[in-house]
């Protein structure tokens, strides 16, 4: 069993915000998939799918800052190993719509994949950074404030969000 995991903020104000990219990123993902169920347990969303084997797409409900109590729970009460997971998140380091895989890397100044690091007592998971840097409104705002802002749909069209679902289901098949 595998978990992909999109980073975000519950509730529809932050639906469209730059912190957000991680849910947008799996509601792309689930998009085409054939989901057996979602479920609200763990402090989170919970989609299963079969690709033939059982993947769950994760969206933790407890806010960013606190993502790592929902995944530890999970992977807990599923005996799972960090190297079990697949984690999407923004980066405010990489140019919007700029896509990095990390792997066994810190968490660069990001609240909700240093709140994961310090729950599972390691770094030791894959991740996809999807960039939401834009100069021209980071600029005038502290970091806090800018990633808590809507993505305009200019930018949301920037993010290559069938690039992403690529990749997920490239990592889904190479951990099979």
């Amino acid at each position: 069993m595998q978990l992909v995991i999109g980073l975000g903020n519950p509730g529809k104000e932050y639906g469209n915000n730059r912190h957000n990219v991680g849910f947008l990123a799996l509601d792309h993902v689930l998009k085409d998939l054939q989901t057996i169920s979602c479920t609200s347990s763990f402090d989170a969303k919970i989609c299963e799918v079969h690709m033939p084997n059982k993947i769950f797409f994760v969206y933790p409900q407890t806010y960013m800052n606190n993502s790592g109590k929902s995944i530890k729970q999970i992977l807990d009460f599923y005996k799972l190993s960090p190297k079990d997971i697949l984690v999407l998140h923004d980066d405010v380091d990489l140019p919007l719509g700029t896509i990095k895989f990390s792997d066994d890397s810190g968490s660069a100044g990001h609240n909700g994949v240093a709140s994961i690091i310090d729950a599972l007592g390691t770094k030791e998971f894959r991740r996809i950074r999807i960039g939401v840097e834009n100069r021209e409104n980071k600029e005038h705002l502290p970091t806090d404030a800018f990633v808590l802002q809507n993505f305009s749909k200019e930018e949301l069209e920037q993010i290559p969000f069938e690039n992403i679902k690529a990749r997920v289901l490239l990592e889904l098949r190479e951990k099979v």
